[in-house]
């Protein structure tokens, strides 16, 4: 009945275009005290509740290799570094002005600092900006948040093994843990995980029991040495962060995480009962303001310092307007240390639904949410954006191109090489420095750095001789916004957009697009005049041989 209730409840999320854990928490608190006490087998629940949380932290270990670690931005760091302290800090003084105690403060003050990786990268993903600029700052500062997340769970476990000792003797503890933990990690990933995870290898369905019992392992392992479950589980995860065999664990254990976090959420909302939520409605209604307003704009204030522009700042800022299920697993572990009760239970996971369930709208539809917006967030953008336009000015000052392609996938990518070689001028335009990095050092096509989402990204662009301007971005709301930025700066030259179907053909053309190109239609079509032609030149063939070899008119 659990299952079948989870599931009706996940399909109307997706409905609304919400995350499921949206759902799981609902049905958490629906079938607990609070709901309809539909849950009896709390012992059963509450050890999948362990085995998910364990999992879920495993997973975000095993996605955090030393590479990633070392390739962290400054801007990522620096932007991940502001968000923490501010949301501490002040989220800390908001709490104690709403008359909780000190130690509850800084519990969910801690606990509003962490954003969701998992929905983050999963709304990215599905809007194809993962690899844009701000998608790749956003997953910068997502690292130092799982890294703080894992630190504060280990700092609360020292004060929970020691609350009674003198401050210098909790952090003398808590600095020896850490540096054994380091040790052990360091003396396993070199020499005992490579070989053991070679012989797992050779059968998949070993490798995820492997997975999930040193996962399980670890956990129980930094619980027993005065860490917390939570704790051992990440560092099990991240000591196979560095293996060749981590995203074919990752990809198996996604479904299993997903599928035991459903009891998490229950066990948790078993926990919680109406008074208790009914007491914490304004508090929970303060901080989801704090979080969907305060951590966005400590974001942009920190990327207008560094130089970046206000849209930039903004589509970053608002993947942190949230609070994670991190927050609530940290909470939780609070509460079984004895230093909460179950009042911040309830107040945190009020604003995780208030707060997940906003910030998912926003990011789905920031692009009109900024158009709304830009007029007032020039105060969080420099004069002059010197981050952005030197990355922008890398093209090189005697090229004037006649062909601007943004967006270099494969289809792009091979639309300017094509162009390129057929003599006209071409000049391509992405926002995954990556990619642009490397074609500049090929050299084989002229690129700069840019978004082409980003209106004002045009005024550093050489329109003036441009005959032509392709785009082929993914989504139809940043084509709007390119087609009425040169529609303002009077662009004369002709205008092509990339459409997946004739459905989203039609919305082009209707905002405006005079040309659509149709890359999967047009592929289709030119591979079956191919495969048609072949066909009757081998009937052709046939039929000649058929009349004792004499050749097929020409006619």
């Amino acid at each position: 009945m659990l299952l079948v209730i989870a599931a009706a409840a996940g399909a109307i999320a997706v409905q609304l275009r919400q995350p499921v854990l949206i759902a799981y928490i609902i049905v958490g608190i629906a079938v607990g005290p609070a709901g309809f006490e539909l849950v009896k087998s709390h012992d059963q629940v509450s050890v999948l509740a362990q085995i998910g949380v364990s999992v879920l932290l495993f997973v975000v270990g095993l996605k955090l290799d030393l590479t990633r670690v070392r390739d962290i931005g400054k801007v990522a760091l620096a932007t991940g570094l502001g968000q923490l302290a501010f949301t501490i800090v002040f989220g800390f003084l908001l709490i104690l002005a709403l008359g909780k105690g000190v130690v509850e403060a800084l519990y969910v003050a801690v606990a509003l600092t962490f954003s969701s990786t998992i929905i983050i990268v999963k709304l990215l993903s599905d809007k194809g900006e993962l690899d844009a600029l701000h998608g790749r700052i956003a997953i910068g500062f997502l690292i130092v948040q799982d890294i703080a997340v894992v630190i504060a769970m280990m700092a609360m476990s020292a004060l929970g093994a020691g609350s009674e000792a003198p401050p210098w003797e909790v952090v003398a503890s808590l600095a020896g843990r850490i540096l054994g933990a380091a040790v052990l990690m360091f003396v396993l990933m070199r020499y005992l995980i490579p070989p053991l995870v070679r012989s797992m290898a050779r059968s998949q369905e070993l490798l995820l029991i492997f997975a999930i019992a040193w996962g399980t392992g670890l956990a129980a392992l930094g619980e027993w040495v005065g860490f917390s479950k939570e704790a051992g589980a990440f560092l099990a995860g991240f000591s196979l962060a560095s293996t060749a065999y981590r995203e074919a664990i990752s990809a198996r254990l996604s479904g299993i995480r997903d599928f035991l976090l459903l009891f998490f959420f229950v066990d948790l909302g078993a926990e919680l009962d109406f008074s208790t939520l009914g007491a914490e409605v304004w508090p929970a209604v303060l901080l989801s303001l704090f979080v969907l307003i305060g951590n966005p704009l400590i974001v942009m204030a920190i990327m207008g310092v560094m130089g970046y522009r206000k849209r930039t700042g903004f589509l970053a800022g608002l993947t942190v307007a949230q609070i994670s299920e991190f927050s609530i697993v940290f909470i939780a572990m609070g509460i079984g240390l004895g230093h909460i009760g179950l009042e911040a239970l309830g107040l945190t996971t009020l604003v995780g639904i208030v707060t997940i369930t906003l910030s998912t709208y926003m990011i789905l539809y920031s692009q009109p949410l900024y158009r709304l917006l830009a007029p007032v967030l020039g105060v969080f953008e420099r004069a002059r954006p010197e981050r952005e336009i030197a990355a922008e000015q890398q093209v090189a000052a005697d090229l004037r191109p006649q062909v601007l392609v943004l967006g270099l996938g494969r289809y792009g990518l091979r639309m300017a090489k094509r162009l390129q070689a057929g003599g006209l001028r071409v000049l391509g335009v992405d926002c995954d420095p990556e990619l642009v990095r490397t074609l500049a050092q090929q050299g084989e096509l002229p690129v700069c750095f840019g978004d082409g989402h980003d209106p004002a990204f045009l005024d550093a662009l050489p329109l003036d001789g441009l005959q032509w301007v392709i785009s082929t971005l993914p989504d139809i709301e940043s084509n709007r916004m390119l087609l009425h930025a040169l529609a303002e700066r009077r662009f004369s030259g002709e205008i092509a957009v990339v459409a997946r179907d004739e459905a989203r053909g039609a919305k082009l053309w209707r905002a405006g697009a005079p040309i659509i190109l149709y890359p999967f239609r047009d592929a289709v079509d030119f591979a079956a005049d191919n495969i048609i032609a072949i066909h009757r030149k081998r009937v052709a063939a046939d039929d000649s041989r058929a009349l004792g070899g004499m050749p097929a008119s020409s006619g």
